[in-house]
């Protein structure tokens, strides 16, 4: 109660969004740019979970949940994220392919194990589960094939699937279930 007035609870929601490049994934800018939480109209206060820089592209959730976003990005639960990958210099040998799944030393220390496949000659898929700043492009930079274009493809359960840049919809309670189970 609040001033003899009962309070509830607000509504949870929880959004996919696919983020189109150039549009920072913060709730507000200070440098007037487009930002993910104004690709949603919604009556809710939503936020993004994790980051995806600028220039990256493709499926990040917003949502006013709190709890589900913490359990999503912080690392003890582990929660994969796939991104997909063009880099440059060709076809990635396997030597450097195999780098990447053992884990690659960085500045901040090595990563974790990153399950990678090379789906075409310089397209790689590569599913992580630590969430370190521009952590995918690092890792690439560290074996000699920069990245060149970069779009998460997937979120725990959630795939990206056909939904169009710019475009998000609201997840069904079955999906925000799978989401809090990959993070449990």
């Amino acid at each position: 109660m609040v001033d003899g007035e009962p309070v509830s609870p607000e509504p949870l929601e929880v959004h996919v969004v696919n983020k189109p490049a150039g549009v920072v994934s913060t709730a507000r800018d200070t440098h007037g740019r487009r930002t993910v939480t104004q690709l949603v109209r919604s009556g809710r206060r939503l936020y993004p979970v994790g980051r995806l820089d600028a220039d990256t592209t493709g499926l990040i959730l917003l949502t006013n949940d709190g709890e589900l976003a913490n359990r999503l990005t912080h690392p003890r639960y582990g929660v994969p994220r796939t991104y997909l990958a063009r880099v440059e210099g060709g076809s990635v040998p396997d030597h450097a392919l195999r780098k990447l799944r053992e884990g690659v030393e960085l500045e901040d220390g090595f990563t974790l194990p990153a399950k990678v496949r090379q789906v075409q000659p310089g397209v790689l898929e590569i599913t992580i589960r630590e969430g370190r700043k521009r952590q995918v492009r690092r890792m690439c930079d560290a074996i000699g094939h920069p990245v060149t274009e970069l779009t998460r493809i997937a979120f725990g359960p959630l795939r990206l699937k056909d939904l169009a840049p710019g475009q998000h919809r609201r997840l069904t309670a079955a999906e925000v279930e799978r989401l809090r189970e990959s993070a449990a």
